[in-house]
């Protein structure tokens, strides 16, 4: 008969507390794993390029009540967005925010709206209206790329190089944030496919992360001023400068 010391429970299942060695799987660096006949359990992976569910963004919320005075629209060059106001009369501060903040969004009709309007609004807005506005787009843009999903990151990316591109003195105002919006690309600043002697047909669509972060940092150097290249650098070691030439 077994006595109070030799007697242990095996407990089997998906809770199992131990391993296939029937050795009791214990914490790693507590007083248990000194004990015989443990087994420390493997630190969790770090999950640092997994994907991560974006919460609903107040994008869809101002949509779904109708906030937004447009309307998709059906013609022979495909869909587009039907502003029901002018451009020029809308308010930047308001609406440019929100439309940065759909970019995180994964369903139709939410995406196109958000990519479309983005692009209008861009394309219509100016100096005057897009500068003043800058600091309220770096936590919805910050927002997107911290969902790490490939698809959000490269709608990010394209329209973070249409705001640089919009007006001018867009990218040194964007210099003083660097520290929110580049830790994101650093750690998938490498990721390339390696195709071999292959074709990787995102390039013609411009889905290649690697790709199109090397060219946003590139981009941001060119419009940032004199202080670009050192504070990219400050955040992303492996980077080159596009401008100055090596001896």
């Amino acid at each position: 008969m077994p006595t109070a010391g030799s007697w242990r429970v095996p407990f089997k299942g998906k809770f199992s507390p131990y391993d296939g060695s029937n050795q009791r799987l214990v914490p790693a660096f507590s007083v248990s794993s000194l004990q015989r006949n443990t087994s420390v359990t493997p630190p969790p992976p770090c999950a640092a390029y997994k994907a991560r569910p974006p919460a609903r963004s107040t994008f869809r919320q101002s949509y779904d009540r109708g906030d937004f005075p447009i309307s998709l629209k059906h013609d022979g060059r495909g869909n587009r967005i039907s502003w029901k106001v002018p451009l020029e009369s809308l308010d930047y501060h308001y609406y440019l925010p929100l439309f940065f903040d759909g970019l995180r969004e994964t369903q139709h009709p939410y995406v196109f709206f958000a990519v479309q309007g983005i692009d209008d609004l861009l394309a219509r807005g100016g100096s005057k209206k897009i500068l003043p506005v800058i600091p309220q787009l770096i936590i919805p843009i910050k927002l997107a790329l911290n969902t790490r999903k490939d698809s959000v990151m490269c709608r990010t990316l394209k329209a973070l190089q249409k705001l640089v591109k919009s007006a001018d003195y867009v990218g040194q105002a964007l210099v003083p944030y660097y520290r929110q919006l580049l830790p994101v690309f650093n750690l998938f600043k490498q990721k390339n496919l390696n195709s071999g002697d292959g074709i990787d047909y995102h390039q013609r669509f411009s889905e290649n992360i690697g790709d199109l972060i090397q060219d946003t940092l590139e981009l941001l150097e060119k419009r940032g001023g004199p202080d670009s290249f050192i504070n990219i650098k400050y955040m992303i070691p492996t980077y080159e400068s596009c401008l100055i030439r090596k001896p």
